[in-house]
């Protein structure tokens, strides 16, 4: 993803702070009127609090160079071979590693192509002779496109965390006093509002989540096992299917965006969550380069792979799950998912068209329940090998404005 060109900070803030919002929505009326105010609001704090960017030059690693063919023009206008190097240059940081995407504002008009894993960032860049001053001039340039604006995103941060803690408190006394007005609603209009809970009112701990080493079976050269467990591919639709309708409130988040753009948005927030993968667009995997994939840092083994579409009707709907079966999914993928971007005014029709036609795809095998009003559970099988199960979920958001 290019450095610094992702969700503006006009937007960004007011939606970090959504996030938060839907986190005490989530938790239900129960639990928020119930439990200890200081310790969750602490603990929301903590959890969302953003920390600024500090890349660290000294510990900057320069990979063994790729050695290739390139094909250039000279100043003629003919056609040559020359020798090409790749490098690629990492740095270890510190910060909140989410807003290498942010634009800040106001922001220098450059970028550059950079990869953001483990704590690490990387760029490349490429030279034509061996040559130490070519070298290190293209590796400034390089650095100078991609962190021009670390500065500028920190400057933004600095100014939205001095009033950080005073808005998380008031995001909740907000949404905590909405549901003492509604209590009192119904308790005036003889409404039996329940003061019993099962629930267990504890803080959640403040870590992202752990993902196992997927493993393979001593007793079989193949193993069909998930790659990863069901309780982090349902946290992960959980978090698409939240910022996607999230993002259904706030036109300016969507208007005039193409489906990278919005992808972009999306891969943000996976490529943040969890420890030990990362999430890259645009990538290749097995015939073609898929728009969502999300991977195990330590293999590179794939552990999830979605796709993002417009609505265009049935016919590219179903054009859309065959394409990622026939060209993106390998045997080893057993979770999917295809995004829906729908700008249509009957969203609604647009559902039942999902729900009706996809028993018609021929990798159809069954229905698998529903995670939301816009978000449908299915197992399919893969073209190659009909005993091969994949779960996939399709996802669907309006985008009408």
């Amino acid at each position: 993803m290019k450095s610094f060109s992702g969700i503006s900070w006009l937007d960004f803030p007011r939606q970090h702070f959504d996030r938060i919002k839907e986190e005490i929505l989530f938790k239900g009326k129960d639990y928020i009127l119930k439990i200890n105010e200081e310790e969750f609001v602490e603990y929301l704090i903590g959890k969302y609090r953003l920390e600024q960017l500090k890349i660290y030059i000294e510990t900057e690693s320069i990979s063994e160079p790729k050695k290739g063919t390139e094909r250039r023009r000279d100043d003629w206008g003919d056609y040559y071979n020359t020798e090409v190097y790749n490098f690629t240059v990492s740095y270890q940081f510190t910060g909140s590693q989410e807003l290498f995407f942010v634009q800040p504002n106001p922001r220098t008009h450059i970028s550059y192509d950079i990869h953001v894993a483990n704590n690490r960032v990387s760029f490349s860049f490429s030279i034509y002779t061996q040559d130490v001053k070519e070298f290190n001039k293209a590796k400034t340039e390089a650095y100078h496109y991609a962190f021009d604006n670390l500065q500028r995103v920190n400057s933004n941060l600095q100014s939205m965390n001095g009033s950080f803690e005073n808005t998380v408190k008031l995001v909740f006394q907000n949404e905590k006093d909405k549901f003492k007005r509604e209590n009192d609603f119904f308790q005036a209009i003889n409404v039996n509002v329940n003061k019993d809970t099962t629930s267990v009112f504890t803080i959640p701990t403040i870590t992202k989540k752990d993902i196992p080493q997927p493993k393979v079976s001593k007793n079989v050269e193949f193993s069909s096992d998930p790659t990863m467990s069901m309780n982090m591919y349902n946290d992960i639709l959980k978090v698409i299917y939240d910022l996607g309708k999230s993002m259904e409130k706030k036109p300016s988040t969507y208007q005039g965006k193409d489906e990278e753009a919005l992808r972009d948005q999306i891969l943000l927030f996976l490529e943040t969550r969890y420890d030990g993968t990362t999430a890259t667009g645009e990538t290749f995997n097995r015939g073609g380069k898929t728009d969502i994939i999300l991977k195990y840092a330590n293999d590179n083994s794939n552990l999830f792979v979605a796709e993002c579409k417009f609505w265009h009707g049935t016919s590219e709907f179903l054009k859309a799950i065959s394409q990622l079966f026939d060209r993106y999914l390998t045997w080893r993928d057993s979770k999917a998912a295809l995004i829906l971007f729908v700008t249509n005014k009957d969203f609604s029709n647009v559902l039942s068209t999902i729900k009706s036609e996809v028993l018609n795809h021929e990798y159809y095998v069954g229905n698998n329940g529903e995670k939301g009003e816009s978000s449908f559970s299915y197992v399919f099988r893969l073209p190659q090998d009909q005993n091969k199960k994949v779960l996939l979920e399709i996802i669907a958001f309006h985008y009408d404005k």
